[in-house]
């Protein structure tokens, strides 16, 4: 998961073509077409698709799409690991979050401490409760509290650690009552688990879990799970997000991330190191008995338990009958950090902890960690075929020599498994190229591609694997959304993924990404699941992977259609200055005609009264500048000017006075969520861009390593030239763009099922209008008229929630196939026709 500024939820967009445009869309097709009732049709329609069903097409494996798994959003503790109970060993910290205790989500009655000392249940839980005589302790769960269902089993467990003997009473409640008939156990001497179960007598999802005792008592590892978890697990999956994600049908599985693979220390937690809790994840912390592996600070901003650990995800991938896809860290840090170790020593520890994972996965009963797993469960091998090294690495020269090391150690060891290496964050600039640089150099077998960007973008991108060289390392394209969760952010994706599919020689794994997100603990948006304490549902993205990944093929088809004609004009708007977690002062600005004619002029030495102030942040003049002086607030746009403006040049000084990033300057500023701006020393200070809003979702035009000093004016020049772009920075060129890539809305791809012969038609109408289309099938033998229809359709804004679901497939059957006919697609839609071939 690459942290940059595009985390906007539900944003709005609008196409790069008119609407106008879209409407005079129309081809001429050879011949006479048939009309959805059978008979003979006019020979003019929108669109046209030809297919050639004799031509070669790409193989399409079964693993083509996946999930990834990050725990981000509470997606594991709190979500799809099935503890109801909230920070059970009392281990939450001010490391996880600033407003942490060990008592956080818990309340004590009467007399009790957390403590870490000798008396500890073991070396990695440290924390737990003594209570005092007479007293409880009550936990509060996630969300509202604790969901129970009337008639379900609750199964309940604690540690206890008394004097003599104790007795402990366990109660299920809510503020209306008893939930539960109590439970009493009897306590006994050094630590021992505890067990007992509820069946709810009503339903709930504001339920509290209390231990109360009567005597003293030390407590630890509180833990209520619903009996019903995915299978039937121990230590298992919430059922219901468990069963969203396996309906998707998925080929993999990637875990555990993202930014939690290669962020923090990757040290051994000691007591040297005060037991460090800023870890990177690292597998070994995770297996063995759940009391005994550690908890972690998330990267996410909260405290990750490891009860969902890697023998819970390699379990997990195979109940849903997906390939397992870990993802272990190369020592250089990425996510904003940017640190790469030269401990020769701990490189060595963790290539050799790599080789144990694999041997974890797949090595016999007789080998020390296929031991491990078979005293966990499991005797039979999981079948590891592939392992990803790295993620989303900001400095790729250092990252690829430490690949290289893990690359080697592996293919001498086990030449089977396929080692995945990386680009970097982003879909561009300069990292991508140096990284796909090291990548094709070294003849690497996949490489992980990660990108967010706004719909217009994908719709603009159909075409990205078609120059990719087919004989260089296969895509891997592990995380990758348009930002938000409305249908037409799903439209743009489903638009994309067809050229995903045309390029299923290039692209042999792909995964939206996140996956999961609690709606009371959101630190990232869009993603596809949601859920809370007692409910899930699926996005309209997470209803557009599904319709692909239920219908894949096994091959393509090859096809050709007919385009939307492009109609655009000019760059054209007003000028804006912002800032990003940064105090900055501005000067001397001024805009330019072509024909020398000044548009705007402002020194400041007056007011600043020719700027309208469109974001946050705090602006006044000081001193003959425009300063900015919230150094917390992100985007403080002001903006000045006619939104009519085009072929002009900007120029400005800018000095940054304090804080983590640079300065943004910004052009062609239509509103608050269409513009472009220069961001300079984005991505705390790493890195300098031009991004493109588009009804608020940004895509990355132009992007550069780069830092931004403090104090120094920097002398920022923009020329505007139709849809071309030049940035000067202290006199000196930058570097240049043209926006002139359509976005288009009408995209298909046709696949054949083996299994079924069907020819699945795939069409993606990302436009207000109905577009009535000739299909040619090139001499395909239908077996019969009638097609299987699945259509997704709705509002572009639709957005499904707990309670109201307007994106959600449509199953018909359209009459009227033959080796050529008409179909109109609907306005907004993605509809999958399943052609039987005799």
């Amino acid at each position: 998961m690459s942290r940059t500024r595009t985390r906007s939820s539900r944003t709005r967009w609008r196409l790069g073509v008119t609407a106008s445009s879209l409407l005079m869309a129309a081809a001429v097709v050879p011949g006479p077409a048939q009309a959805e009732d059978g008979t003979e049709a006019a020979d003019t329609t929108d669109y046209a698709i030809t297919v050639d069903p004799k031509a070669k097409g790409a193989k399409i494996d079964d693993t083509m799409y996946g999930v990834f798994f990050e725990d981000i959003n509470r997606a594991a503790d709190g979500g799809l690991y099935a503890e109801l109970v909230q920070n059970r060993s009392f281990e939450y910290s001010t490391a996880d979050n600033r407003s942490y205790t060990p008592l956080t989500s818990w309340t004590v009655t009467g007399t009790g401490r957390t403590a870490d000392d000798d008396g500890r249940l073991n070396e990695r839980n440290r924390t737990y409760l003594s209570l005092g005589a007479g007293s409880s302790v009550t936990n509060s769960g996630y969300n509202t509290g604790i969901s129970v269902e009337r008639g379900k089993k609750y199964d309940f467990s604690v540690w206890a650690r008394v004097d003599g003997r104790t007795r402990l009473t366990l109660t299920l409640t809510d503020s209306e009552g008893e939930l539960a008939k109590a439970r009493k156990v009897t306590a006994r001497g050094g630590w021992a688990k505890y067990e007992a179960t509820f069946t709810a007598s009503r339903t709930s999802t504001t339920g509290r879990v209390t231990v109360a005792t009567d005597q003293a008592a030390a407590l630890d590892m509180v833990s209520l799970f619903p009996r019903d978890t995915f299978k039937g697990r121990e230590n298992g999956l919430r059922e219901d997000l468990a069963e969203k994600i396996d309906a998707l049908d998925p080929g993999f599985v990637r875990f555990p991330g993202g930014c939690l693979v290669n962020t923090g220390s990757m040290e051994d937690y000691s007591a040297e190191s005060n037991w460090e809790r800023k870890r990177s994840y690292q597998w070994k912390d995770t297996i063995g008995p759940v009391e005994e592996r550690a908890t972690n600070a998330n990267f996410w901003g909260y405290n990750q338990s490891y009860g969902l650990g890697y023998y819970e995800y390699f379990q997990f991938a195979e109940d849903i009958g997906a390939m397992p896809l870990p993802v272990v860290p190369a020592l250089v840090t990425g996510c904003g950090q940017n640190r790469a170790t030269d401990d020769e020593e701990l490189l060595q520890r963790h290539i050799q902890d790599t080789l144990d994972l694999i041997e974890f996965a797949n090595g016999p009963v007789t080998s020390e960690w296929g031991r491990k797993r078979a005293q966990m469960g499991h005797p039979k091998p999981f079948g590891l075929t592939h392992l990803g090294v790295g993620n989303e690495e900001n400095l790729p020269v250092e990252f690829f020599a430490r690949f290289e090391k893990f690359r080697a150690a592996i293919e001498a060891e086990y030449p089977e498994i396929t080692v995945i290496s990386n680009s970097g964050p982003d879909d561009s600039g300069t990292t991508f190229d140096t990284a796909w640089g090291l990548n094709r150099e070294a003849d690497v077998d996949m490489v992980d591609e990660h990108y967010y960007n706004s719909p217009q973008w994908f719709l603009q991108n159909n075409d990205r694997y078609d120059s990719y060289d087919r004989s260089g390392p296969k895509v891997f394209l592990g995380e990758y959304a348009s930002q938000g969760n409305a249908f037409k952010n799903a439209l743009s994706e489903a638009a994309f993924m067809t050229g995903l599919e045309r390029n299923a020689d290039i692209v042999k794994l792909a995964s939206y990404a996140p996956l999961l997100a609690n709606e009371d603990y959101v630190q990232w948006s869009p993603d596809m699941i949601w859920f809370n304490n007692h409910a899930s549902w699926g996005s309209a993205n997470y209803e557009t992977q599904k319709l692909f990944m239920t219908n894949v093929g096994d091959r393509v088809v090859p096809s050709t259609a007919t385009s939307t004609p492009s109609v655009s004009g000019p760059i054209s708007g007003a000028v804006g200055l912002s800032t990003w977690a940064t105090t900055a002062a501005y000067d001397d600005v001024k805009v330019t005609g072509e024909d020398g004619t000044t548009l705007l002029s402002d020194d400041f030495s007056g007011d600043a009264a020719q700027w309208t102030h469109t974001g946050g942040g705090s602006w006044t003049v000081q001193d003959g500048q425009y300063v900015q002086t919230d150094e917390a607030a992100e985007n403080t746009m002001v903006s000045a000017g006619d939104t009519s403006w085009t072929n002009y040049d900007l120029s400005v000084k800018a000095t940054k006075k304090s804080g983590k990033e640079g300065f943004l300057i910004a052009f062609g500023v239509k509103d608050t969520g269409n513009y472009y701006w220069w961001n300079l020393g984005g991505w705390n200070n790493t890195s300098s861009a031009v991004e493109q809003a588009s009804d608020g979702g940004k895509s990355t035009l132009i992007s550069k390593p780069h830092s931004i000093e403090t104090g120094r004016a920097y002398d920022i020049d923009i020329k505007v030239r139709g849809r071309q772009v030049t940035l000067y920075l202290d006199g000196q060129q930058w570097g240049s763009f043209t926006d002139d890539k359509p976005a288009e809305p009408f995209r298909q791809v046709v696949t054949e099922d083996a299994k079924t012969g069907d020819l699945i038609v795939k069409v993606v109408n990302a436009q207000s209008a109905d577009a009535r289309t000739a299909i040619d099938l090139g001499g395909a033998k239908v077996a019969s008229k009638k097609a299987k229809v699945t259509t997704l359709a709705a509002a572009p804004d639709a957005v499904n929630t707990e309670t109201e679901t307007p994106v959600k497939p449509e199953q018909s059957v359209f009459t009227g196939v033959s080796d050529r006919f008409t179909y109109t697609f609907p306005a907004n839609s993605i509809t999958f026709l399943r052609i039987k071939q005799k």
